[in-house]
C-alpha cells in the first residue's frame, strides 16, 4: 500500500506542482544561463546508489567545496535559491524520484556517499527503508541552517549537533513505520512551512504515541538541539575521512 500511495501520490503532486516548477527552471536558468537541475549521487535503500534530481538552489559547481551542510548564511545560495529553499520547491522535484521508485514520500533522508561510509552499526538499519523527501527529523530540523550559521566548519557541527538526533529518529520511523504514520508526517511537513511550532508539537505527540525515548521527547524544542553530541570515534573518523 505505501508502493501504491507513493506512485499516486507523486504523479498527482507532479501535474499539480509541473507549472510552478517549469517557472522556477525557466528563473534560475535566466540567472546564469546554466542548467536548472542539480543531480547527485545519495545512498538508497540497501545503500544502492541513486541520481537525486533537485532545483539548483545554489552557484554552479558548488560542490566543488566538497561541503554537504549548508548554513543559513551560505554564500553558495543564490538569491533565487533562498526562496526555493524557503518553501521546499526543491523538494517537490524529488517526485520524479518517488515516481521512479528510488525514493518513497516519507523515509530518512537520502545522504552523501561519503557520509554513509560513516554510518555506525546501528545507523545502517536506515537503509532498510526507501530515502523519503520528508521525515521526523526534515520537519525537527527544518531550521538546520540557522543551527549551521556562523559555523567554521558547517559539516563538522552537523555531525556533532544535528546527525545523531536524525539518526535516532530515522531509526524510530524504520521500525514504527506505517501509511498512518506517513499520512501524519506528510500533513506536519505542510504545517511547518507555516508554523513551525505547530509541528513541532505534532511531532513530540507523534514520539509520545510511539514510545519514543524521554530524551527523544524532549529534544525537538528543547536546548539540546543546539548542544553537539559526541559519539566515541563519530567525530575523530569523520575529520580523518575530510583530511
Amino acid at each position: 500500500m505505501k508502493r501504491a500511495f507513493d506512485i499516486a501520490a507523486s504523479a498527482l503532486g507532479l501535474g499539480v506542482m509541473s507549472p510552478v516548477l517549469l517557472l522556477f527552471m525557466v528563473l534560475i536558468w535566466l540567472q546564469d544561463r546554466h542548467c536548472p537541475l542539480y543531480i547527485a549521487p545519495r545512498a538508497g535503500r540497501q545503500g544502492e546508489t541513486f541520481q537525486m534530481i533537485k532545483l539548483r538552489s545554489m552557484v554552479t559547481g558548488a560542490d566543488i567545496s566538497n561541503i554537504d551542510s549548508t548554513s543559513a548564511c551560505d554564500e553558495r545560495v543564490t538569491w533565487l535559491g533562498r526562496i526555493i529553499r524557503r518553501y521546499k520547491l526543491d523538494e517537490f522535484s524529488q517526485l520524479w524520484n518517488v515516481l521512479r521508485g528510488d525514493m518513497s514520500l516519507v523515509g530518512p533522508r537520502p545522504n552523501v556517499l561519503r557520509e554513509v561510509a560513516l554510518y555506525t552499526d546501528e545507523e545502517r538499519h536506515l537503509l532498510g527503508a526507501r530515502p523519503g523527501i520528508t521525515d521526523l527529523a526534515s520537519i525537527v530540523f527544518s531550521d538546520e541552517g540557522d543551527i549551521l550559521a556562523g559555523s567554521d566548519d558547517p559539516d563538522l557541527k552537523y555531525n556533532q549537533v544535528i546527525r545523531p538526533w536524525k539518526s535516532r529518529l530515522g531509526l524510530l520511523y524504520v521500525q514504527k513505520r506505517s501509511l498512518f504514520l506517513d499520512l501524519q508526517i506528510i500533513a506536519l511537513t505542510a504545517i511547518a512551512i507555516l508554523s513551525r511550532r505547530l509541528a513541532i508539537q505534532g511531532v513530540q505527540c507523534i514520539l509520545n504515541k510511539l514510545g519514543a525515548e524521554e530524551d527523544l521527547r524532549a529534544f525537538p524544542d528543547g536546548t539540546s538541539r543546539s548542544r553537539p553530541i559526541h559519539r566515541r570515534g563519530r567525530t575523530r573518523s569523520w575529520q580523518a575521512a575530510n583530511l
